[in-house]
């Protein structure tokens, strides 16, 4: 068992702990037999041989149940992020959020601003949206990573195709956090919102900015009504991103004994090519594609959510 990925995650490194204690408990036993004491060995081999795997299935059961209640989580946050390709790139972020809020309003979900920045091109920077709806996770949780575009942009008069980039990342809101923030370990800043909602947006401080210093995160909500509201929302995706952070670092550290990567958190994975001119969007974690990309960015997404669910199940 690779016990390490276990030890800094704490819901399981307590029973980590201990099966790295039996491990070597294990090991010193080799003292023993040079020694002579072949049935006292034997002996004790069995009793901490049985204490191990009734430690690793404590760990199993853990990380079953969290993977089971994740898959259950009924709100999620997208945060979608241009990437590589200038303005072009900030446009396809808005293809891709759109993409996401048609297919969960079609599933009857809700779909809500968190957050957003855009160019003058009315394209995304950054956008963060919440999304409420029965078991929302177990649809969405193999979005995150980056999306690729190949396409000839409205703005380009010689016809060359571009390529750009968005980054994607679907955060689950657990009612339970493994991670506990440190409230001496946030920055928390205040100041007047822009954009929809009144003129108390405007005269009142309710934007809610929080960094989270050990690790430079941070978090910008501004689309709640009241201060209060947004530092809740704020501490929510904060706290989210601080896990998701942890995942993707642990992720990386074991890829390459990982059999596949559909599973992964991690959002600097290509993970997706839309192709407009060849009509075709290809999944490059399953190695399969589909035709039809105007309907798949209109939010016709079921075809492509079901081989991943697919794929992942029989993994």
């Amino acid at each position: 068992m690779d016990i390490e990925q276990y030890i800094t995650d704490p819901r399981t490194a307590h029973f980590a702990k201990e099966y790295k204690r039996l491990e070597k408990e294990l090991q010193s036993l080799d003292q023993l037999r040079k020694d002579g004491m072949d049935d006292l060995v034997r002996e004790e081999e069995v009793s901490i041989t049985n204490r191990m795997k009734e430690t690793e299935q404590h760990i199993m059961d853990i990380v079953r149940e969290e993977s089971v209640a994740d898959a259950g989580a009924n709100e999620v946050i997208l945060e979608v992020r241009a990437g590589a390709g200038g303005d072009e790139a900030s446009m396809f972020a808005r293809d891709i959020a759109s993409m996401y809020q048609r297919y969960v309003l079609n599933k009857g979900f809700l779909f809500s601003p968190v957050s957003m920045s855009e160019n003058n091109m009315n394209g995304y920077k950054e956008g963060v949206f919440r999304i409420q709806g029965k078991d929302v996770y177990a649809f969405l949780r193999f979005e995150t990573g980056v999306h690729r575009v190949q396409r000839v942009p409205a703005t380009e008069k010689s016809g060359r195709i571009h390529t750009s980039t968005a980054s994607v990342a679907i955060l689950p809101i657990r009612k339970h956090h493994a991670e506990e923030l440190d409230p001496n370990d946030i920055k928390m800043e205040f100041s007047r919102s822009g954009g929809a909602g009144g003129q108390n947006v405007n005269k009142v401080e309710s934007a809610v900015r929080m960094v989270h210093l050990p690790t430079g995160i941070e978090v910008r909500c501004t689309e709640e009504r009241t201060q209060q509201r947004n530092r809740d929302r704020a501490l929510e995706i904060l706290t989210a991103k601080v896990e998701m952070d942890r995942q993707e670092k642990e992720q990386s550290a074991y890829s390459a004994m990982r059999r596949s990567q559909i599973g992964t958190a991690d959002r600097s994975e290509k993970i997706r090519t839309y192709n407009i001119l060849q009509d075709r969007v290809t999944d490059h974690r399953i190695k399969k594609s589909w035709s039809d990309v105007d309907g798949i960015l209109a939010g016709n997404l079921d075809g492509i959510v079901a081989a991943l669910q697919e794929a992942y199940a029989a993994e």
